[in-house]
């Protein structure tokens, strides 16, 4: 059976991953029949937000902690998982990518990303597995590549200020509809802007539809 890789950074776009988003990916990869590991880092959370208000919280909370919320308790600390047990990866979004993943959120370009988040993600990708990210998540992608001196075609949609700092990374950012998807292959890279640039859970749906079966294709 072929095992699928989750990687998640809280619960709540917010401060974590999106929630539709990952329910999406899990029921897509679930229909298809493959098993799914899912997975957080051990951390802190940079902070917690109020998803009623908007509003920053005076309260802490742990990104895998919160993570096993959308898991069902069914997570593992990413730090336990190697490139080596999974076939692929999907990177749901949520501003926990850019917050508790990495610090794109503070620092921009200059971010630097969780170690063992570059740790599983280098090891998946010299593996030569295809990796899917969703929404905000292909900023992290271009980065890591960029240190390594790669890039790949990606699409976080239409934001312009991101496809800058995409391409400024090295990468090549690709227009793409909420719906469709941009598939690297030879990089093995397959992204959809989600909620970038989308309200409807029917477009989002479509397009992390589309990602899930392209990273099942790639993986055989």
């Amino acid at each position: 059976m072929k095992k699928i890789g989750i990687l998640l950074s809280g619960c709540g776009f917010n401060d974590g991953s999106e929630i539709q988003e990952s329910v999406i990916t899990m029921l897509a990869l679930d229909r298809a029949e493959v098993e799914t590991v899912l997975m957080a880092p051990n951390i802190d959370q940079m902070h917690v937000v109020n998803h009623y208000t908007g509003q920053e919280m005076d309260e802490y909370r742990n990104v895998l902690v919160e993570a096993s919320r959308i898991a069902r308790g069914n997570i593992k600390d990413m730090a336990e998982v190697t490139g080596n047990d999974i076939d692929g990866l999907i990177i749901p979004g949520g501003l926990g990518v850019t917050k508790n993943l990495s610090d794109y959120a503070m620092a921009g370009v200059e971010c630097s990303i969780n170690p063992d988040v570059y740790r599983l993600v280098s090891e998946v990708h010299l593996l030569q597995k295809p990796i899917g990210a969703i929404c905000i998540a292909p900023i992290m992608m271009a980065k890591i590549l960029g240190e390594q001196d790669e890039s790949a075609d990606m699409t976080i949609g239409s934001d312009k200020e991101i496809i800058n700092d995409i391409n400024s990374m090295g990468s090549n950012h690709i227009k793409c509809s909420v719906s469709e998807i941009v598939v690297d292959k030879e990089k093995k890279m397959i992204t959809t802007p989600a909620y970038m640039d989308s309200k409807s859970i029917s477009e989002v749906s479509s397009g992390i539809e589309k990602l899930v079966a392209e990273v099942l294709s790639m993986v055989g």
